[in-house]
């Protein structure tokens, strides 16, 4: 019963030019992975000084504030996840698995990740751990996926 609401729960179309949700879902990630890089690397550095960002960076990094070094390691954090759920995603749609868990999945691991930026940068501490676990289980649920049947068997070549 409970896995039929969760099926039958309205989802945001989040499709782009003809991509399934799941790779647009990724194609929005990638961008928002950037968007933190170009924020974290301008607030870091500006911060730093030039001689420091054009120079070899064998020293430790000169201080920055709070915020930037919380711009920073929530990049770091998104680094540590993103390729997990990239790699899911992309098992997923190759090998025609995409179902409502990967849809499920892709959406709450967006959402969860844009949620959780502004709160490392702001320094809330208990909420943004929470917000980090809802992108986890969205991992969690298209590597479920990955593991269920197919939708259709997807078509081979013949000869290959």
């Amino acid at each position: 019963a409970f896995i039929k609401s969760v099926q039958e729960l309205p989802m945001p179309n989040l499709a782009i030019n003809g991509l399934s949700v799941e790779l647009s879902v990724l194609l929005i990630a990638v961008v928002f992975g950037l968007f933190q890089l170009l924020i974290a690397a301008r607030v870091g550095n500006s911060q730093r000084g030039l001689a420091w960002n054009v120079g070899a960076r064998d020293a430790e990094p000169p201080k920055v504030s709070a915020l930037a070094g919380r711009l920073e390691r929530a990049y770091r954090n998104f680094m540590e996840t993103f390729p997990f759920m990239a790699a899911a995603i992309l098992i997923a749609h190759v090998t025609g698995r995409d179902s409502w868990m990967t849809l499920l999945g892709a959406q709450m691991y967006l959402a969860a990740r844009v949620v959780y930026w502004p709160l490392y940068a702001a320094g809330v501490p208990v909420l943004r751990t929470l917000v980090w676990l809802v992108s986890l289980v969205g991992i969690f649920l298209v590597i479920a996926a990955c593991f269920m049947a197919p939708a259709s068997l997807p078509a081979v070549a013949p000869g290959v």
